[in-house]
């Protein structure tokens, strides 16, 4: 008998049976289920749910679950909505959106290096004026939080010639890049970068990080991109750092609200690039055959795949 494994979403059918699919000729020996067509006595002996932003009461209806896999790199709202009592919680660690999310910070990092944001705005006025050259050695791009996302842009800009530091909440050495912690490294990582990236997880420590204070902190006409969750930065701040100048441009994949609602500012704001969440999409292939390794080796050898600090939020 197949063993069940609960699939828990709140993403479309159509979505949802196009993991089915993926996962089912992956895990041959296992039965994956949505759960609204699991009966009692499956949801009963189902040890593992798969999971996509899932109904935390469907979650709680499986009674027996040792450990949840989460389709996504992000787990605030899981952590946010299951709690500290929810099973073991491992998140989706996949090299292949690493490297896509390296490839967009390369690209939207060009994009602010080469005055792009300048040149848009020169045609909208029919203005026909070059501006100085830059090298990319010139510039220092600041990276927060140095994970294995950060860790691959970093790779990808440092082989580009920037400079790089990056920022983790605690002290870590990173080949090849100038690496700060704590609140000092903070200051300094903003104090002395052109460009600013985030990659920070959400946790109650990294909620409105970057406010109005971290704003004046930066260099006059830095600019700033936010790959990471909307709540990190304080909208209101940022739009009056904005509209002083002392934040160049923000390029923006990442809100509060998504979709971004029609009446923020931030769509017609001159210094903001508006992208809607497309930095690094999963992709379900590669992400689905390291869900499939993770529990193939669990049923193998009992041992659970490593689990995110549920206090700390990743």
């Amino acid at each position: 008998m197949k063993k069940p494994i609960a699939l828990v979403t709140r993403i479309d059918r159509a979505d949802e049976q196009s993991w089915v699919n993926v996962l089912a000729g992956l895990l041959p020996e296992s039965e994956i289920m949505f759960f609204d067509e699991m009966n009692d006595a499956q949801r009963g002996v189902a040890e593992i749910a798969i999971v996509a932003n899932p109904d935390p009461a469907h979650v709680a209806a499986l009674p027996n679950l040792r450990w949840i896999h989460s389709l996504w790199a992000g787990v605030e709202r899981l952590v946010a909505e299951l709690g500290s009592a929810a099973p073991p919680i491992v998140r989706l660690e996949d090299p292949e959106l690493a490297r896509v999310m390296a490839e967009a910070i390369l690209a939207w990092t060009y994009y602010l290096h080469r005055d792009m944001p300048t040149y848009r705005r020169q045609q909208g006025a029919a203005i026909w004026h070059q501006h100085p050259y830059r090298r990319p050695g010139d510039l220092t791009v600041g990276i927060l939080g140095m994970g294995l996302l950060g860790k691959a842009a970093a790779a990808q800009l440092k082989a580009a010639g920037f400079r790089v530091t990056g920022w983790a909440r605690s002290s870590q050495q990173v080949d090849g890049i100038d690496m700060l912690s704590a609140e000092s490294g903070l200051d300094r990582l903003l104090r002395e970068s052109d460009i600013v990236v985030s990659l920070l997880p959400l946790t109650p420590e990294t909620r409105g990080l970057l406010d109005a204070r971290r704003f004046a902190s930066m260099k006059a006409g830095a600019r700033l991109i936010n790959f990471s969750r909307g709540p990190i930065i304080v909208d209101a701040d940022l739009i009056a750092a904005l509209n002083t100048g002392q934040i160049a441009h923000a390029v923006l994949d990442v809100f509060d609200t998504e979709p971004l609602p029609s009446s923020s500012p931030y769509w017609l704001h001159g210094s903001v690039t508006v992208l809607p969440h497309i930095s690094a999409p999963t992709d379900r292939n590669t992400a689905a055959a390291i869900v499939a390794d993770n529990i193939k080796r669990y049923y193998a050898t009992g041992a659970l795949p490593v689990a995110i600090d549920i206090r700390r939020g990743y």
